[in-house]
């Protein structure tokens, strides 16, 4: 049986600011890949794959726009101090403090790179394939599977992660090792909301919390490997100088442990890096090198005051 032919259908529309009736043939309204979508009067308004392509170009623009701004304020805020610690890049001054910027380095560069060749090949293929571009009824191959191009992309990721592991493991291992060579000890306790520091001569720093100003300084000379051994006296706490070391827990309980050798004179900023109660954000840190000269001045200004009591003010 033979489909009756199409039959223009009566329209109202505005032409040339005038009301009126049109016959409009409807197979001319609309359409999709390669038809054109027509108005009332016949005019030609778009092509609708060109629409697309337009709407496609215009957010992948605006999303590389955005993500260039957002390169650009990162670099920016690594370039300065937020209250003393810097939000993106750290500058290590410890070589703990270093393998860990160089751990982060190795894993973040090549995980730039490979996520960069994921979104640029994905959108070629997007771009590249969209449906404008092809005949009308096209249908791409059907692929139900390939077997050597699946065990590739499974292996393949397999070894970058046992790598990421691997190189992680060992540096962390190799920063977190007990050390006997130090040469000076400290006794790091975390309580709510503040740490002591405690000299192997019996002077102690205190560090008490407060969002009013900065806390006394911890000092050490430089050039002098100091170990750090940590203590919790009532709930877990985290000692956390980013430019110095990684993250050391003050577990009740338990003795843990790091170590520092800061080879130039300088102040680094520092919080309590585990939720420990309301005051966890008034917990900072504040560590000060200073020659072996001056720090032995400023230790012998301490054990005269007190050997026990903090310092009344920040060393000079």
């Amino acid at each position: 049986m033979v489909d009756k032919a199409r039959r223009p259908q009566s329209a109202a529309g505005t032409i040339d600011g005038q009301a009126g009736i049109r016959d409009v043939d409807e197979s001319r309204l609309s359409g999709c890949g390669h038809n054109r979508l027509w108005i009332l009067s016949g005019r030609r308004v778009a092509n609708r794959g060109a629409d697309i392509l337009a709407v496609v170009t215009t957010r992948v623009f605006r999303a590389l726009i955005t993500f260039g701004g957002l390169v650009a304020l990162a670099v920016a805020l690594s370039s300065c101090d937020v209250g003393g610690l810097h939000p993106i890049f750290p500058n290590p001054v410890s070589p703990n403090g270093q393998d860990i910027y160089n751990t982060y380095l190795g894993i973040s560069v090549p995980a730039i790179i490979i996520f960069l060749g994921v979104e640029a090949a994905l959108l070629w293929v997007v771009l590249r394939y969209r449906r404008s571009t092809q005949p009308v009824g096209y249908v791409p191959p059907q692929v139900h599977g390939n077997t050597p191009l699946e065990i590739v992309w499974t292996i393949i990721p397999l070894i970058i992660v046992l790598a990421i592991a691997g190189y992680s493991f060992v540096e962390l291992q190799k920063d977190f090792q007990p050390i006997s060579n130090q040469q000076m000890t400290v006794i790091v306790s975390g309580h709510q909301f503040g740490w002591n520091y405690e000299y192997e001569n019996g002077v102690v720093v205190h560090q008490e919390g407060t969002l009013a100003g900065d806390v006394t300084p911890f000092v050490v000379p430089t050039h002098t490997l100091v170990k750090l051994d940590f203590r919790g006296t009532d709930v877990i706490h985290s000692w956390w100088v980013p430019a110095i070391s990684g993250k050391t827990d003050a577990v009740p309980g338990y003795d843990n442990f790091s170590w520092l050798k800061i080879d130039q004179v300088g102040t680094w900023r520092g919080e309590c890096a585990e939720l420990c109660g309301v005051g966890h954000s008034t917990m900072q840190i504040i560590v000060q090198s200073m020659d072996q000269s001056d720090f032995n001045r400023w230790m012998a200004q301490q054990k005269t005051a007190s050997p026990s009591a903090s310092p009344s003010a920040s060393p000079g």
